[in-house]
């Protein structure tokens, strides 16, 4: 393989990686501020024990989260010099609007939140929680912002192959921004949904009834049950912007080939580019016009307009579909184990068990979509201003290699840790239930001694 491709293949393994851990946190930080907001409402300690255990994973993520980033931003200038020189007047500024506005914020909070129990006032720790909540979604803001100018770039000036802004506003507020950023966030808040839920299942099935389980369960699966179906819509809306202005990645997606009316939502096919048809193809008639237009007979576009200029259909194609049927997977289990929460008071062991693997199903989901994304937006790095090709560093394919190697060992083995401490957490916690004392947070400060129950 040449340099583009494992150059491209080494950013894609760095941010897979990464996107994991903000995933995790932009939600989890809020779930944990209606812990202590319930907490200080009720006074009832198994929101304080929800807490404790899932503040340790938010700390957890946010550090696999802030590592893995810091390599990212390396190989902005050793694979791709290409991208700042042509578009670092507008990415450079977002980026470090990220770190000043958020990061910071996150950095500094996090540690009350963690040690500052006996430290400070519960009134204190509170505000804490939420400033650390605020920071995670600053940051998803400058980011989707960046991410969002490279797919629908606006306000901006090309002078000597060199972008230059023109109007900040236009730039940060972009076309597909505010879509990204919606579908960002909900997709944050179905993926702790999911975790909270499984890993609460997986509590429930080794013997863990008590209170602070069922607090976190209910959380979860209500919150999941209520996200999926405004996902369903905010991607709908996503969808129509994306035919909008970047037409080529929707008939990637939908592995459409020809411009034309009465175009089938194709379930199943593999796209082959070479002949430039699906083989094996199973399609419901008329689906797709009337998905993207909202008509049976509505003109949607196809691969042919775009030769030599639209993404491979394969990855996207299938991206798509598989961030679509974990979607539903999602509705289905949130749902029927919503209907026996509040019907029953309880959770049918065969739910328990269905949940349980689902811990991770919003990683699937989000990397998966992704995927079809950042393909999608392919050739182009920057849509319309920087192909892919030339931005790349003069590095030899032979260090891009084994650089990309090391980064792959390294994740692995950092991944492995990171499911067996979650694992070892949840084991422990429904070992231990509600008998392990609180610690204080009365609202006084050092005032926090380790207090009994009850």
């Amino acid at each position: 393989m040449d340099a583009l491709i494992l150059s491209r293949l080494q950013f894609a393994a760095n941010i897979s990686f990464h996107i994991l851990f903000p995933t995790i946190t932009i939600a989890l930080g809020w779930v944990l501020l209606f812990f202590k907001l319930r907490y200080n409402a009720t006074g009832d300690g198994a929101w304080m024990r929800a807490y404790f255990f899932w503040v340790k994973v938010f700390a957890l993520s946010f550090a696999l989260g802030v590592v893995s980033g810091v390599t990212m931003s390396f190989q902005f200038g050793t694979n791709w010099p290409g991208f700042m020189e042509t578009v670092g007047n507008i990415a450079g500024p977002l980026l470090a609007y990220e770190v000043l506005t958020a990061f910071f914020l996150e950095a500094v909070f996090l540690g009350i939140m963690l040690f500052g129990f006996r430290r400070v006032s519960n009134r204190v720790h509170t505000l804490a929680t939420f400033l650390v909540a605020f920071g995670t979604t600053m940051s998803a803001f400058w980011i989707l912002a960046l991410n969002s100018w490279m797919q629908t770039p606006a306000g901006y000036e090309m002078r000597d192959g060199v972008a230059y802004a023109t109007d900040w506003w236009a730039i940060i507020f972009n076309p597909s921004f505010p879509y990204r950023l919606t579908h960002m966030l909900i997709a944050s808040g179905l993926t702790v949904a999911f975790l909270i839920a499984g890993l609460s299942a997986l509590r429930y099935l080794k013997g863990d009834r008590s209170d602070s389980m069922w607090k976190a369960l209910r959380t979860g699966v209500f919150l999941g049950a209520g996200l999926i179906p405004i996902q369903i819509f905010v991607g709908d809306m996503h969808g129509l912007n994306t035919l909008e202005h970047q037409p080529q990645k929707i008939a990637a997606m939908e592995a459409n080939w020809e411009t034309r009316s009465n175009v089938p939502l194709v379930l199943f096919a593999w796209p082959d580019e070479d002949l430039r048809e699906n083989r094996f193809e199973i399609a419901v008639p008329n689906g797709a016009s009337l998905i993207l237009k909202h008509s049976i007979d509505g003109v949607v576009p196809g691969l042919n307009d775009y030769i030599d200029n639209h993404p491979p259909v394969a990855p996207v194609f299938w991206g798509f579909r598989i961030m679509v049927g974990v979607g539903l997977a999602m509705l289905a289990l949130s749902w029927a184990t919503g209907f026996f929460l509040l019907r029953r008071g309880t959770l049918p062991r065969p739910l328990a068990y269905a949940y349980a693997p689902m811990a991770f199903s919003g990683w699937v989901a989000t990397l998966a979509g992704w995927y079809t994304t950042e393909i999608g937006r392919q050739p182009w790095l920057v849509t319309g201003i920087l192909r892919t090709e030339h931005a790349v560093g003069p590095v030899p394919a032979g260090q891009v290699g084994f650089t990309l190697a090391i980064y792959v060992a390294l994740y692995v083995i950092l991944m492995i840790v990171y499911l067996s401490v979650l694992t070892h957490l949840a084991l422990k916690a429904a070992k231990d239930g509600d008998q392990t004392p609180l610690p204080g947070v009365r609202n006084e400060p050092l005032a926090q001694p380790a207090q009994a129950e009850g």
